[in-house]
């Protein structure tokens, strides 16, 4: 099915990253909760009151084909061969592979890609997602380029027209280029319905076969998402260690970096979709990060857009993946490829939850919007006896404030750094241990729900199932609102003031409380600009937190305040 329209970021100027908004709220919040009172005086007692599942039965068949032997390593010392004539295009030609999947244009001029559309896949435009950054076209190499050591080679390999070769079936071509000295061979091959390609490239420099890779430059993926330029990155897996490699454009500031070794796949992802070569086993192979400065339309600075080279032999041989991030289809093409999907600190619950998602809107709801609404019920429910139980030792505290007052009166007027200080506080933990209160039961549910909520972000941040998911006016939950007024966030700051109003904070000094009033706006700015789904989720816990928290008031109202013991009477004077 295919996705909605993604909301660009229009304002052109930098933003802060989803996840660095979570982080500033939940260190904000975590200052009004915990460090607040140690500088603020208590206050005197209160008043009584669809996945494209046709790729994956292609996917095994495909890669076998792709992942013929590669020459061995003595094959650049191989004897000279014969230099066949010249071998050229007579003019710039363009052909055109159209399957289920793909719409791709080459050009026989360099023998490279010039766009790669996703058919399934929409752009914030309602058109097919473009995986190619045709602006830099004009500056860069184009993808499917040759690079090699020899610049001057590689600048005749890469602008000079090739002759064509298409295949009967309208889904491969062959491209051929010799000037009598310098030769280069590309081949590629696509299937109907698969993600999975073959390319094969062959270079060689007066008869000698020459080592060289394939590149693809400027930048990959949906190039409208928000902080586009951070989610780009070049990636290979490690075959000895088992790790996942990241590079960004960054790593290749001084210059480009390289990296040689058994990679079981290298290439380029971003938020959602992915473009990688898959060698042969135990075949070692070159990965290039390279970085490109380009001034994208409509701006006036250049940004880093990073790019990579993969080869190292004569001839290379790969399986290629271009496609989604989809966990099932990357499963079918190479175990492997799952690491691509970053399922970040909280991945064990993460992963879980949106497998539960999932599995709600496949089978029963059909909509991952009121999934979530769901979700959030359930969790809701599971914490309530938590809530229950934090609520019991919030009354106690209420009971006790004629005697949390008695001590800070006594205590009246001395300063944090005054020695007595400590034993203020050793006298109030002592009146809460008697009674068995926990000052700090009522944060309890609300640090449970925070590494669910970082892990609904994950969720929505990388599982291409999400991208462009309706719910109501929401046209995609893994992106803010495209509604001039963003309506969640606002509603969300409504319900956070009533719950807060509802809930009981015994002790809290007046000024304490004022803060903490404030707690719903610097929410309300954090996730005004995050994703829809995040704020579905936050937004519907209050709600059901208000409801609960109604009904939990009705069936245990505050105590009535215990008084505090007399002070000592004082002795009188003998005459």
């Amino acid at each position: 099915m295919p996705d909605s329209p993604i909301n660009p970021n229009q304002s052109g100027k930098k933003e802060w990253s989803m996840e660095t908004r979570l982080v500033i709220a939940f260190v904000l919040m975590g200052l009004v909760l915990f460090v607040s009172p140690y500088f603020i005086k208590p206050a005197p007692a209160p008043k009584q009151a669809n996945p494209p599942g046709a790729a994956k039965d292609h996917a095994a068949q495909m890669k076998s084909e792709a992942v013929a032997p590669k020459p061995s390593a003595s094959s650049a010392s191989a004897p000279a061969v014969s230099i066949p004539g010249e071998i050229k295009g007579q003019a710039e030609q363009e052909f055109v592979v159209d399957t289920k999947l793909y719409h791709i244009k080459f050009s026989n001029k360099g023998g490279v890609v010039r766009s790669w559309l996703l058919k399934q896949y929409l752009d914030h435009l309602g058109k097919p997602l473009e995986l190619v950054n045709t602006s830099a076209l004009d500056k860069v190499p184009a993808p499917f380029s040759i690079s090699v050591k020899d610049d001057q080679l590689a600048t005749v390999l890469n602008y000079s027209l090739y002759a064509a070769k298409p295949t009967s079936d309208g889904l491969g071509i062959d491209y051929e280029f010799s000037d009598g000295k310098n030769v280069s061979r590309k081949s590629f091959r696509f299937a109907r319905d698969s993600y999975l390609a073959q390319v094969t490239s062959e270079v060689m420099q007066n008869g000698s076969p020459t080592s060289h890779l394939i590149e693809w430059r400027g930048g990959f993926g949906d190039s409208m998402i928000v902080n586009r330029l951070a989610q780009q990155h070049v990636v290979y897996y490690d075959v000895a260690p088992g790790k996942l490699i990241v590079k960004t454009g960054k790593d290749a500031k001084d210059g480009p970096v390289t990296a040689t070794g058994n990679y079981s796949f290298a290439g380029l992802d971003d938020q959602f979709f992915a473009f990688v070569f898959l060698p042969r086993d135990n075949a070692s192979i070159e990965v290039r990060t390279v970085k490109d400065d380009l001034t994208p339309p409509g701006k006036e600075k250049a940004e880093t857009f990073v790019g990579v080279e993969v080869g190292g032999d004569s001839i290379n041989r790969f399986a290629l993946f271009v496609g989604p991030k989809d966990i099932d289809l990357l499963r079918k093409v190479d175990p492997k490829l799952q690491q691509l999907i970053d399922w970040g600190w909280f991945g064990v619950i993460a992963k879980p939850l949106f497998l539960v998602l999932h599995w709600l809107n496949d089978n029963f709801i059909h909509n991952y919007g009121w999934s979530i609404v769901l979700v959030t019920i359930l969790i809701n429910l599971a914490l309530l006896p938590m809530r229950f139980t934090s609520l019991k030792s919030q009354r106690k505290m209420q009971g006790l404030q004629p005697q949390i007052a008695a001590i800070n009166a006594k205590y009246k007027g001395i300063s944090l750094r005054d020695p007595r200080k400590a034993e203020q506080n050793q006298e109030v933990m002592e009146l809460y241990k008697k009674h068995g209160v926990n000052p700090m039961g009522g944060c309890l549910p609300m640090l449970v729900q925070l590494p669910v909520l970082y892990a609904i972000y994950k969720v929505l941040a990388v599982t291409i199932e999400l991208r462009g998911a309706h719910w109501l006016w929401v046209t995609d939950l893994s992106q803010p609102e495209t509604l001039p007024i963003h309506i969640l966030p606002l509603v969300m700051i409504v319900s956070q003031f009533i719950m807060q109003r509802m809930t009981p904070n015994p002790g809290m000094d007046p000024n304490q409380a004022k803060m903490m009033m404030f707690m719903p706006l610097m929410f309300g700015f954090f996730f005004y600009s995050i994703q829809s789904g995040l704020v579905l989720y936050w937004l519907t816990g209050n709600l059901v937190g208000i409801l609960q928290q109604w009904l939990i008031n009705r069936m245990m109202p505050a105590p009535a305040p215990q008084p505090a013991a007399p002070p000592p009477k004082k002795k009188k004077a003998r005459v």
